[in-house]
């Protein structure tokens, strides 16, 4: 038979989209009744007129039939006035940079852009491939919610298993972990119209409910711009440091500087920066062909931070990340880009896993 802290512990993933908090730490299950085959509970939402009431319960009766229950009977109900005073008095509390006691993650870096369209996911996805390769653990956390793209990169799909302690995120060919609302939705071609405190509400989920395990870096790609998602990165995550994404127009560097800046009033260190689709190096002759105009990408144009890489439009890149096969891809450029990206971590630098004792 099913426990209480079985129940309990399966619906902290059950969560109040408006709060962005799960309804065992709100205080809404209450109640909680145990028979043969049967489980009743009753939810304490923070008003009757709760906008939200329908899909929280339903979520509560599917969380607990997936332990095995066959009916579960959800009565809702509402708090009373000192009760929603104290849950919403918490809600305008900061959030706590704590790493799950279940995972042991030694590094966190983002992968920023501020632009879209510049290929950050795809350097995410070069960077976390090379660091794999070097016999790092990894994995990648997609927080561009509604553009999530990183799953497909990986032919990664179908959705993520399930345990007592969280979500278990699949693993690609190369053993890199990967979580994205892609693996979530009925239909990987489904929109993901949400608004801004949903979206850093699945955010926090995957940082707080995945089982990462023991990870050297876990790689953060956010999506662009600098309002919601990566304001609650950037809040949410023990960040070590952001890596800035541009290409040669000056139109992308100036909007990367907007980004730096906002890193910079959220105290988060900007360890460096990518050019990405930086010319084109014809593969009969070896010229390089500056299809974007000069490089913006020194120091003057971006600030201190150092550049990584120049890495060069690769058509055949474009194909294997369609083809979900991007792991096969290597060159000269990612490797370099790996060496960089070691050299400016924290010094405390994780260690290759065939280098440890």
């Amino acid at each position: 038979m099913v426990t209480s802290e079985q129940i309990e512990q399966a619906l902290t993933h059950v969560m109040d989209p408006e709060l962005g908090r799960n309804i065992v730490e709100l205080g809404m299950v209450r109640n909680l009744q145990i028979y043969d085959s049967t489980v009743e509970l009753m939810l304490a939402l923070t008003i009757p007129e709760c906008p939200m009431r329908e899909q929280i319960a339903s979520d509560t009766r599917s969380a607990i039939k997936a332990l095995g229950v066959k009916q579960v009977k959800v009565t809702l109900g509402a708090m009373n006035a000192e009760e929603r005073a104290a849950v919403l008095g918490k809600q305008n509390q900061p959030p706590a940079k704590s790493t799950p006691a279940f995972n042991h993650i030694k590094h966190v870096v983002a992968i920023a852009s501020g632009k879209g369209g510049v290929g950050k996911s795809s350097v995410t996805a070069l960077l976390a491939v090379a660091l794999a390769r070097a016999k790092y653990r990894v994995g990648i956390l997609d927080a561009d919610v509604t553009g999530p793209s990183i799953a497909q990169f990986f032919n990664v799909h179908g959705a993520p298993k399930m345990n007592v302690v969280g979500i278990i995120p699949p693993t690609s060919g190369l053993g890199i972990r990967i979580m994205s609302v892609n693996l979530l939705l009925p239909s990987e071609d489904d929109a993901v119209i949400w608004r801004g405190p949903v979206i850093g509400q699945v955010i926090q989920q995957f940082w707080n409910e995945v089982v990462w395990g023991d990870l050297d870096y876990l790689l953060v790609d956010l999506p662009p711009g600098t309002s919601d998602a990566p304001l609650t990165v950037m809040q949410s995550l023990p960040l070590d440091g952001m890596v800035l994404i541009t290409t040669p127009q000056d139109l992308s560097a100036m909007v990367v500087r907007k980004a730096r800046h906002m890193a910079e009033q959220m105290n988060t260190p900007i360890l460096g920066v990518v050019e990405n689709m930086s010319g084109f190096v014809c593969p009969t002759c070896n010229t390089r062909h500056e299809l974007f105009g000069k490089s913006h990408a020194d120091a003057s144009r971006i600030g201190d931070a150092p550049l990584l890489a120049r890495l060069p439009i690769a058509p055949e890149l474009a194909a294997m990340g369609d083809a979900g096969s991007i792991e096969s891809y290597e060159s000269s450029d990612t490797k370099a880009l790996v060496a960089a990206f070691l050299a400016v971590v924290p010094q405390s630098a994780a260690v290759p896993n065939n280098a440890k004792s």
